[in-house]
């Protein structure tokens, strides 16, 4: 790894922007920082990852990205605790999921001393863009797409792979308002919905509309074939909680193994919570709204952590969440973030200090 860390290049702007960023009113992912870092893939191998300066890229119109859809992507936060040190959030985890949705989508898989140095250096020059303030950090988003050339239908022989930041504020403000999606898929067995896969998100941006149009935030996905059960709340994985038992789908080839997802699960288990992995219908969750026994509901996932659901519709009705003083939802999250900001101490093993 000392190898790659020393031979990554860094070309450093000329002049900064970071004055320009008004650090109290942060939009997610709005404002990108002073560098970037790239890493090719030519002649069947990756280059040595740099760092540059955040600039557009060129690209051949016949580049594959643009045909056939090869791009992948992570999401992943650099914290910084009350002594200005920097910390990564299960870091690793993020690194091997890239590669099991690369390998997916037939793009070569990133040794991971070029993605973690390479990550590293970046954070290093970028490391005045990490806020301080209470509930940000820096959002970083690796992603990696063809840049080979030419209209046969086939993997390119050609990759990019860049990490840009954006410091960033809390992504949701407030509790969602969701339908239960009836006519559409986000995705199917045997395909790409358990990978990081630009075009899962752009599949879903039409159903999410007319939900949106309809009154509601977002769309819980239910499976392709019956849509009789519950798998996805948006982007989010999404966990139910019925009396004092949190449920949440398992796994699958339409379901995304989530980062945020399983340290959930350890933290409740850890809390004494009952967990349940398992498949949930959505009549059960009907049923326990009009029985009283459906106390939470919340989404999952490294932009927001968590999110409440305050309500959801589906056949034109409308069911409300209860209003709870102590949710499980504000337990989790608080375990979560104090351990990604450095307050308590990480039993589990998690943070990463840069």
């Amino acid at each position: 790894m000392d190898t790659i860390a020393n031979a990554i290049k860094i070309e450093k702007a000329k002049t900064s922007k970071i004055d320009q960023v008004d650090f109290n009113n942060l939009a997610f992912g709005k404002v990108l920082t002073d560098h970037m870092m790239v890493c090719d893939y030519k002649n069947g191998a990756w280059e040595t990852p740099k760092v540059i300066p955040y600039q557009p890229i060129s690209l051949d119109p016949s580049a594959k990205i643009f045909h056939y859809g090869q791009s992948v992507f992570e999401g992943m936060k650099a914290y910084k605790d009350s002594e200005k040190k920097v910390w990564l959030f299960r870091p690793l985890d993020n690194h091997k999921r890239i590669n099991i949705s690369s390998k997916r989508l037939a793009i070569p898989e990133i040794p991971e001393d070029y993605f973690m140095e390479g990550l590293k250096a970046l954070l290093k020059v970028d490391e005045q863009w990490i806020p301080t303030s209470e509930g940000s950090s820096l959002y970083i988003r690796p992603f990696i797409f063809a840049t080979g050339k030419g209209f046969h239908a086939s993997p390119a022989d050609e990759y990019k792979l860049i990490i840009a930041c954006a410091p960033s504020g809390s992504y949701f403000a407030g509790k969602v308002k969701v339908l239960i999606e009836e006519t559409y898929s986000r995705s199917a067995n045997g395909g790409v919905g358990f990978a990081k896969a630009g075009g899962n998100y752009a599949g879903q941006f039409y159903p999410t509309q007319l939900a949106v149009e309809k009154g509601y935030n977002q769309v819980i996905w239910t499976d392709d074939n019956t849509h009789e059960y519950i798998e996805e709340a948006g982007a989010m994985n999404i966990f139910i909680r019925i009396n004092d038992t949190l449920i949440t789908s398992p796994t699958s080839d339409r379901i995304l193994d989530g980062i945020t997802r399983k340290s959930i699960i350890e933290i409740a288990k850890d809390e004494n919570i009952a967990v349940e992995v398992r498949k949930i219908t959505v009549s059960e969750v009907i049923e326990a709204s009009k029985n009283g026994s459906l106390k939470e509901m919340f989404g999952a996932g490294t932009a927001a952590v968590i999110s409440p659901i305050s309500g959801f519709g589906y056949r034109n009705q409308d069911y409300d969440l209860p209003e709870l003083e102590n949710s499980y939802a504000a337990l989790l999250k608080k375990r979560i973030t104090d351990i990604q900001y450095n307050k308590v101490e990480d039993k589990f093993g998690w943070r990463y200090k840069l």
